[in-house]
């Protein structure tokens, strides 16, 4: 199989596809691969170890090589990871001392004296000026040097890499996963999804396809596979001309159409006339995006096939030549003459899952009464026809609209952009909401499939349901936005890397230390470069070779109840335009020591690539019993365009806070209740003890020595766990 399909199915999967080659002695280079693995935080499964001891040596150091590499990208060791303070976290200079130091370097150099003295006159200074600041002083080996090798300890991370099927099988597996999905994927998610399409579009395909832009990748393979589109509205056509052009097929961004050759205009053109010949109602979803549809009209000059005339109204509905009410138009004349009984049937009969989506609203404007329970009616009714997935979004916003109005409401867009508003609503009753819960929690207990015996891995119970793929970033060892898992350690490590495509680009680390009120209690930042908590590796203002920035945050002297790491853009390269950029944290003891980057003490990393200049991938919480647990957020916040830092941004990013940890996600404890309420026994795993006969296991990581036959759901496919 191609190395970059074994890649993916490594990365998504956690499982090596059985390789294929000569037998022969191998053990000795599976335990050297296997000693390899382990400074990565990585480990062969026993049944993965056997297989490989019986294949010849060149088998397996070819598989070792091609492995190692995938897993130290996973885990970000595959960039070297240096820092401005050469032993750091050792010897971190107060900060001010650091910058008269870095001034009295500047005014013993002769090219640069003159203009210090100048600034030291007008009293403004510069740091970026001085040529000893931000610019690594000694080489990577240098620094590798000046530490200690790290002693390992029965709390590093440990990840098992389990044998798969054959190559094929496991990429087929991977791309039935992906593309058959009822969530949508993340960005990079849906790029893999491309790739294995391409290789799948003659192969057994997922019985439906329920995410559009998922529909849109896999429409492109076959199309070009020589397949036909599978089509049901106007707008899976203009997602599907928008991968053709190598767009957005989300339809958030302008997609630039390219010239497409005959059989593709002729392939869209018969598409969109069949969907519109089958239902002309359908022209009403024109209107959304009339703009994209005037441009794509440019391209597939829809007069030269007169024999398609409904894919020739698309256009004419789009240039405002034939009128289409769109069904939206039409509960919002409802909604507007007051009608919301009305407008609660049509989106029951027409649009369930609509329907659901407008519920809060329907209830607001509802009177109490008849009107109230007419909506709650067509919920009931309705409540059959809607995904399991806009269910338990339902579910988990009702369970967040009771007691008192909370002062602040978040909102968070499909990027991961986050801002805060008053929150004016008026709660929903008591006993609308105990309804509700009632019905959609019976709904989902009715899709859910029987697991039977259930084995769960206690720390799973609070990780948020994944209802959308773009609530994570990919990664290691991360988790979906709303969840929330424990830390365990004496030292923990933020890490940042970034390398530039083009332009100078200065990414900044910082760590922000709230008490339990939200006020500010102290921060780390190349501003603050030590205080009690911990140490800040000194700043760095370029990386056209990469470079990285550290936080060391000893957990036992933190005086607040929140750790806020963040990632500023400085100036230079955003996000989502840096060539590579990631974040991270490690744990480990004191005694470890150890280099600045162990990879086998990273607990988590994850790329970041989104729209604002501030990211917030998670946040960190000490509870009463003062244990800490990680709060999963991948949020990003707009900022400015440059010279961003956590001094101008603690009271916004407090506010947010506050108003997210005001809510109460819907977890994989909610879908473990339901099946043990259907009957389903539940084990819950002590770590050590695996039951001889088949289970569903869920966890945060699978267990070597299952027995066969067991399903195993982990986050890495928790998407699985929802009823469709």
């Amino acid at each position: 199989m191609a190395h970059a399909l074994e890649h993916l199915v490594v990365r998504h999967t956690h499982r090596l596809p059985s390789p294929t080659g000569p037998a022969g002695d191998g053990a000795a280079a599976a335990r050297r691969f296997d000693a390899a693995l382990m400074t990565a935080g990585f480990k062969l499964s026993g049944e993965l170890l056997e297989r490989l001891s019986g294949f010849a040596e060149p088998t397996v150091v070819e598989t070792a090589v091609r492995t190692l590499a995938t897993v130290r990208e996973l885990v970000g060791d595959h960039v070297r990871h240096n820092v401005y303070f050469v032993d750091f976290p050792a010897h971190v200079p107060d900060t001010l001392d650091f910058w008269m130091a870095c001034v009295a370097e500047a005014l013993d150099d002769g090219d640069a004296r003159a203009g210090m003295v100048d600034q030291l006159r007008a009293g403004v200074l510069d740091l970026l000026t001085l040529p000893s600041y931000g610019r690594y002083r000694h080489t990577y080996e240098e620094m590798l040097a000046a530490h200690d090798e790290l002693i390992a300890a029965a709390g590093d991370r440990l990840t098992v890499l389990h044998l798969g099927s054959d190559g094929d099988t496991e990429v087929t597996g991977l791309y039935l996963a992906l593309a058959g999905g009822t969530t949508p994927l993340g960005e990079e998610h849906l790029r893999d999804l491309a790739v294995l399409a391409e290789h799948c579009a003659d192969g057994p395909q997922p019985e439906t396809i329920t995410v559009r832009e998922n529909r849109a990748v896999v429409n492109r393979a076959r199309l070009r596979a020589g397949a036909a589109p599978l089509l049901d509205t106007v707008t899976d056509v203009l997602r599907l001309a928008c991968a053709l052009a190598e767009g957005d097929v989300t339809l958030r961004e302008p997609t630039r159409f390219r010239v497409l050759s005959r059989p593709y205009r002729r392939a869209l053109l018969s598409g969109l006339d069949a969907v519109v010949a089958a239902s002309p109602a359908k022209l009403a979803d024109v209107s959304g995006h009339r703009e994209m549809w005037k441009r794509l009209g440019e391209r597939l000059h829809p007069h030269e096939y007169p024999h398609w005339p409904h894919a020739a109204e698309v256009f004419a509905v789009a240039r405002g030549e034939r009128k289409a009410p769109s069904f939206d138009s039409r509960v919002e004349e409802l909604l507007g003459r007051g009608d919301v009984t009305g407008a609660a049937e049509l989106l029951a009969s027409a649009a369930p899952g609509r329907l659901f989506r407008a519920l809060d609203r329907l209830l607001r404007g509802a009177a109490e009464g008849k009107e109230r329970e007419a909506v709650l009616a067509a919920v009931e009714r309705a409540a059959p026809e809607v995904s399991g997935r806009v269910v338990l979004s339902v579910r988990e916003h009702v369970q967040n609209r009771g007691g008192a109005s909370r002062e602040r409401r978040v909102f968070v867009n499909r990027e991961g952009k986050a801002w805060v508003t008053a929150d004016t609503r008026p709660p929903l009753a008591d006993t609308v909401r105990e309804r509700l819960v009632e019905v959609l929690d019976a709904e989902t207990r009715r899709r859910l499939p029987d697991p039977g015996h259930l084995l769960i891995d206690p720390d799973v119970l609070d990780v948020a349901l994944p209802l959308s793929g773009r609530a994570a970033s990919a990664g290691l060892g991360v988790l979906p936005r709303g969840s929330v898992s424990p830390v365990e350690g004496e030292l923990l490590r933020f890490f940042t890397y970034w390398r530039e495509a083009g332009r100078t680009t200065d990414h900044d680390l910082s760590a922000l230390v709230l008490d339990e009120n939200y006020a500010t209690v102290t921060w780390l930042s190349y501003t603050a470069l030590t205080d009690v908590e911990g140490n800040h590796s000194g700043d760095i203002t370029e990386a056209p070779d990469g470079a990285s920035e550290f936080i060391d945050l000893r957990l036992g002297a933190v005086r607040g109840t929140f750790i806020v790491p963040q990632v500023h853009v400085f100036s230079g390269e955003g996000f989502d335009e840096a060539a590579e950029c990631f974040f991270g944290f490690m744990l480990r003891e004191s005694a470890q020591r150890g280099r600045p980057f162990e990879p086998r003490t990273v607990r988590m990393k994850s790329d970041l690539r989104g729209p604002g200049r501030v990211a917030l991938p998670l946040a960190f919480r000490r509870d009463d019993e003062g244990r800490w647990h990680a709060h999963w957020l991948h949020l990003y916040l707009r900022g400015t365009p440059s010279a961003n830092r956590v001094e101008e941004h603690r009271v916004s990013i407090a506010v947010l806070l506050r108003g997210l940890f005001g809510r109460t996600p819907l977890t994989v404890r909610h879908l473990v209740a339901l099946m043990e309420e259907s009957g389903a026994p539940m084990t819950l795993w002590d770590g050590h003890t695996l039951p001889d006969a088949p289970v569903t296991y869920i966890g945060l990581e699978r267990p070597d020595g299952l027995a066969p036959g067991s399903r195993v759901l982990t986050p890495e496919n928790l998407r699985d766990l929802l009823p469709a």
